[in-house]
Order: C-alpha cells, then sequence, then structure tokens
C-alpha cells in the first residue's frame, strides 16, 4: 500500500519542458469532466476528441475550438502526435481501446471499472509493462481531500487498528444498460478500501434483485478481509434520495464521512468499546468510552484535476501511479467475486 509520501508526488510540479499531448475517447458523461481539467492542465496539451455521435461532439466544437474533433477513434489511436489516451467510454469498450491505445505506444488513462474481466485487466498490465506504459485507472475518489484525510488519520493511528469499513452509495437512477449496480457504483467504494485497508480482501458474498431493465439494481455486498476486517456496501439505483456516506470504524476512534456535505465533510468522534476479561466469559466487562468529536479540515481541490497532474507526473517521473492496472485488475476481481455470488443467492466467494 502506498504511503502518503507517493501521494505526494503530484504536488510537486513537472521537472520537464515539454507537454504531454492528450487524446480522449469519448464525450458523453463523464468525458466533458476529463477534457476540461485536461485542456487546464500547463504541463499538457489537448490534440483531440473523439466521440462516435456527432451531437455530442458539438458542445467540444464551442467551448474548444482548437481541438482536432473527430468521430473515428483510429485517429487519435495511430496519431504520432499523441502521447497518451484518455479511455472514457461505457466500460464493455475499455478493452479494446485501451489495449489497441497501448500496442502504439501511449499511456491510457481508463475510466471506471478498468475492463469488463480479471482477464482483460491482465493482459493489458502485461501489455504496458511489455510496452514500458503507464496504465492509471480513473479512481477519482482516491484523489478526494477526504479520503486522502481518512488515510491520515489511519496512518498516524489516530483511528487505531480498522475493525469494518460501512458505506451507503444510493440514489434514484442513473441506470445503466450494459452494467448492474455493482460495477456502475461499488468501485468506488472497492478502490478506497483497496488503498486505505492494508490487506487484500479474502472473500466476498453478494445478494441483489433484478427489478427494471435486467441487471440488478439493488446490491448489498460484504467483503472480508484478514484480521476480523469487514467491510459492507450498500449500492442502489431505486432509491428516493442521494446517500452517500461512510462510517468507518477503529479500535481508537470512528468516523463519519458524507460525501454531500459542503463543509464537514468527515467527523471523527473520540468513542469506542473497551471490554476486561473477567474470570470466564460471563464475567467479560464492557466499558464505553464517549469523547469529543471533532471535523478535520479537508482541502477542497477538484480531485479529477488533481489526479490527471498526477498522472502526468508519474509519465515524466516513471513512477507507478496508485491507481494503476493492478489496482484495477483488484476491484474488476471482487466485481467479478460480487456477481458470481449474486448468482447464487449470496454464496461465499473466495479472492
Amino acid at each position: 500500500m502506498a504511503s502518503p509520501a507517493v501521494l505526494a508526488c503530484y504536488e510537486q510540479p513537472s521537472k520537464a519542458a515539454a507537454k504531454l499531448h492528450f487524446g480522449v475517447i469519448g464525450y458523453g458523461y463523464w468525458g466533458p469532466n476529463v477534457v476540461r481539467n485536461l485542456h487546464s492542465l500547463k504541463d499538457c496539451d489537448l490534440v483531440a476528441i473523439c466521440d462516435k455521435d456527432p451531437g455530442s461532439l458539438q458542445g467540444a466544437r464551442q467551448a474548444y475550438p482548437g481541438v482536432e474533433l473527430t468521430t473515428d477513434c483510429s485517429e487519435l489511436l495511430t496519431s504520432p502526435q499523441v502521447d497518451a489516451i484518455a479511455v472514457v467510454t461505457p466500460a464493455w469498450a475499455h478493452f479494446e481501446l485501451a489495449k489497441a491505445a497501448l500496442q502504439n505506444g501511449k499511456h491510457v488513462f481508463v475510466e471506471k471499472p478498468f475492463t469488463s474481466t480479471a482477464q482483460q485487466a491482465e493482459e493489458l498490465i502485461e501489455l504496458a509493462s511489455r510496452k514500458r506504459l503507464q496504465i492509471m485507472v480513473d479512481h477519482t475518489f482516491l484523489f478526494t481531500g477526504a479520503v486522502r484525510k481518512i488515510r491520515q488519520l489511519m496512518d498516524d493511528g489516530t483511528l487505531g487498528d480498522l475493525y469494518y469499513y460501512d458505506s451507503m452509495r444510493v440514489n434514484l437512477g442513473l441506470f445503466q444498460h450494459d452494467i448492474n449496480v455493482a460495477w456502475d457504483l461499488a468501485p468506488h467504494d472497492l478502490s478506497i478500501m483497496d488503498y486505505l485497508i492494508a490487506k487484500k480482501a479474502e472473500a466476498v458474498v453478494a445478494t441483489g434483485e433484478k427489478h427494471l431493465n435486467g441487471h440488478v439494481d439493488v446490491a448489498f455486498i460484504t467483503v472480508y478481509f484478514p484480521g476480523n476486517v469487514i467491510a459492507h456496501l450498500n449500492v442502489n439505483w431505486l432509491s428516493p434520495v442521494k446517500v452517500r456516506t461512510t462510517l468507518i470504524g477503529g479500535e481508537k476512534r470512528m468516523l463519519v464521512w458524507n460525501d454531500l456535505e459542503a463543509d464537514e465533510k468527515i467527523k471523527v468522534y473520540d468513542r469506542g468499546v473497551q471490554v476486561k476479561n473477567g474470570r470466564d466469559i460471563y464475567d467479560l466487562l464492557v466499558s464505553y468510552r464517549s469523547g469529543d468529536m471533532w471535523a478535520p479540515k479537508i482541502e477542497q481541490t477538484e480531485a479529477l484535476k488533481v489526479e490527471l497532474e498526477y498522472f502526468i507526473d508519474c509519465i515524466w517521473k516513471n513512477r507507478t501511479p496508485i491507481n494503476d492496472g493492478c489496482a484495477g485488475l483488484r476491484v474488476v476481481s471482487m466485481l467479478e467475486a460480487v456477481d458470481e455470488s449474486l448468482q447464487n443467492k449470496g454464496m461465499t466467494v473466495r479472492l
């Protein structure tokens, strides 16, 4: 697991004089955000944007008059003027586009989830290694001030040994037609857990149901880690309200992260339970500690901008990103286990 010192590398300006030339494939829901941030970075030159729908490019034509627009992704994939490709398309297209980019000698930034299967992820990782190219998977939440602060609180011992990670990530829609709710929403929390929890997940249990379009739209996922650490995720496209709340419990302190809060996103509670042994199990003495609550200061920089700056810096300095292809593979492997468990009504799937 990377230390905060590794994360700090994206806070340092690139020493390279040249700019990295980017092409973006996909200008739908998330693509405009990627394009906007790449266009604003001083160490980046946004060369071209591709989307198969000409109508989607109309907004880009007005906003970025100097950027080449095309409906043919091969123009970007084979262009000698493009150093890196951002793949911001539906998940089913990630593998072929990322593979073609790597084969043509280009670094790759891929929207989550990384690929549709673990086998695809392994193939891309091997190809990038052979070509000496970088892969970054868009696990944007790792670069939020909230997750960085949580990692700091864990690293400095404020929370103590971790007990659990409990997250509710629900809203009404947006319904996807190529993936279920787990593949749509759970990658956020799975990538955060992969970053925060030092040990690799051991097993997954998942239950859920399909109600509208043939894909599971409500799911409850439990992930088991070594050392009695347990994680639970509630992901749902059918909630009447939008909720983005995570509870993290430690031996010393606990915290609540409400990502929809404007200011005090994280609240740390000096509360816990202590157990003292008696002569036998019936004499266990349980005491409760209830101390202060405080809200640490959280950096408000846009996570996607920080992430893309970090990616460019890692390319120039030949550093492996914390959210590299291997991190993407671990998340995809957990998602495959979720699917297998869902299909078998909550069967435990070992990782």
